[in-house]
């Protein structure tokens, strides 16, 4: 920092050397004073882009947690799905077993249902192709060998892998591929359907020297479970698990968003994204996020998450090896409804509420109760461990008893007319009103 002349005895020369100084010293503080303010609010409210969008304030930062719920930054070890994807199957059968099915009804198992699902979920925004080979590849070493398990010991998983690769690497092109489903026979002795999950590789796999970076280990039985492809995709688009896994495996799973998120349950009967992972993903402007700041009332309306996104045309599935045939054509252009599709308010440094209005339409035809749902999501928790808990709004009932994955929660929206505090945190939602067009006029109060 400049040092100011001293008063006494001053020249001209040396008269305007101290005014230089005086004003560079000003301008220095002035410096300063400006850094400081920028520090304190980027440390009050993460997110890089404070002055671009009015959604940033409700940001959450991205931490180190495995599948962060931080959406300020992406990271780009995941592939963030805003553009088409193109997907390899390679089925696998084993020694000593004939398979009970063809490529062919297992390709129909997955597709087009899960490309469906995000077509929905986008708003058209994401297409996820499938390549299916069309025959069987046969393993070196029985299913038996590698003690497939849903807790699989590296070392087995790895020789599966290897294994894998390098029976199918001759055969199938695997340089244009954005993920690989690698396909277990259903019917061969020691598949473990439980087994079925995503392997992300810090350093690519090499295969005749193309680069494979994200795997699905599938071992589902035929038919599988529902939507289980699509909730395994879901974790190479870096989203957590939202269920919460008992001690044991014994016990209820379902506890913490009941039927309300694909990465929660696949069976749940509501199984679209929640408007906090669509935001992630690229699929809602920041425009469509309304961040509620400050003590008093904001009045609101919130579109159904799932408007924009019926009628949805079926992606064309490519018969044959990757590289085969050119990808099938993208979607139509349609609307995806632009109005608001979430509410954020800010609790504290990593947490947030969430609020976001469910209807019966898209990927969430089946849904048990419509309304307004309210959640909390903490950037700092690890995927399973809870990152997004629904607040039900109606704690002292339960609905769809013999539909719903976890009753208890299948009312957990706040109807018209309704209204609902959460706990702790100083913030009421009230339903007053929904319009001819289905959308809720939602008022948010914060103390």
């Amino acid at each position: 920092m400049p040092r100011p002349l001293p008063l006494k005895g001053l020249s001209g020369e040396s008269l305007k050397g101290f005014f230089r100084g005086w004003v560079a010293l000003l301008r220095s503080l002035a410096a300063v004073f400006t850094s400081m303010a920028a520090l304190v609010s980027t440390s009050l409210v993460t997110g890089p882009a404070l002055a671009d969008s009015p959604s940033a304030p409700c940001e959450l930062a991205r931490t180190p947690a495995h599948h962060s719920e931080g959406v300020d930054t992406w990271d780009p070890t995941y592939v963030r799905p805003t553009r088409p994807l193109d997907a390899v199957m390679v089925f696998l059968s084993f020694p000593g077993s004939v398979p009970a099915t063809t490529p062919a009804q297992l390709t129909a198992d997955y597709f087009p249902a899960t490309s469906r699902f995000f077509d929905r979920a986008s708003y058209g925004r994401f297409t996820l192709r499938p390549h299916p080979v069309r025959h069987w590849i046969r393993m070196p070493h029985p299913a038996t060998s590698y003690a497939v398990q849903r807790d699989w010991d590296p070392g087995r998983r790895d020789a599966y892998l290897r294994d894998a690769f390098a029976a199918a690497g001759k055969e199938v092109d695997f340089s244009r591929s954005g993920v690989v489903y690698l396909v277990a026979d259903p019917d061969a002795p020691g598949v473990d359907s439980d087994a079925t999950k995503v392997v992300n590789f810090d350093t690519p796999l090499r295969v005749h020297g193309k680069e494979v970076r994200r795997v699905v280990t599938v071992f589902e039985k035929h038919p599988p479970d529902r939507l289980v492809l699509a909730h395994e995709t879901g974790h190479v688009f870096d989203l957590p698990d939202l269920y919460h896994r008992p001690m044991g495996g014994r016990g209820d799973w379902d506890t913490y968003v009941g039927d309300w998120d694909l990465m929660g349950s696949q069976f749940g009967l509501a199984p679209d994204l929640f408007a906090w992972h669509k935001w992630k993903l690229g699929w809602l402007d920041d425009r469509q996020v309304k961040c509620v700041r400050g003590p008093g009332s904001t009045r609101l309306t919130l579109e159904p998450l799932e408007s924009g996104s019926t009628g949805v045309p079926q992606v064309p599935v490519v018969v044959g090896a990757a590289g085969e045939q050119p990808p099938g054509p993208g979607l139509q252009a349609y609307g995806s409804g632009r109005g608001t599709k979430l509410a954020v308010v800010r609790t504290g440094p990593d947490t947030v509420v969430a609020v976001e209005g469910r209807g019966a339409m898209g990927n969430d035809s089946t849904v048990c109760t419509e309304g307004v749902l309210v959640y909390r999501v903490h950037g700092e928790t690890e995927s399973g461990d809870g990152p997004i808990k629904v607040l039900d709004a109606h704690p002292h009932s339960e609905a769809c008893e013999h539909s719903s994955v976890y009753p208890r929660l299948a009312d957990a929206p706040v109807g018209v007319g309704e209204t609902f505090t959460v706990p702790g945190d100083g913030v009421r939602v009230e339903v007053e009103d929904r319009t001819a067009t289905g959308a809720w006029t939602v008022k948010i109060t914060r103390r």
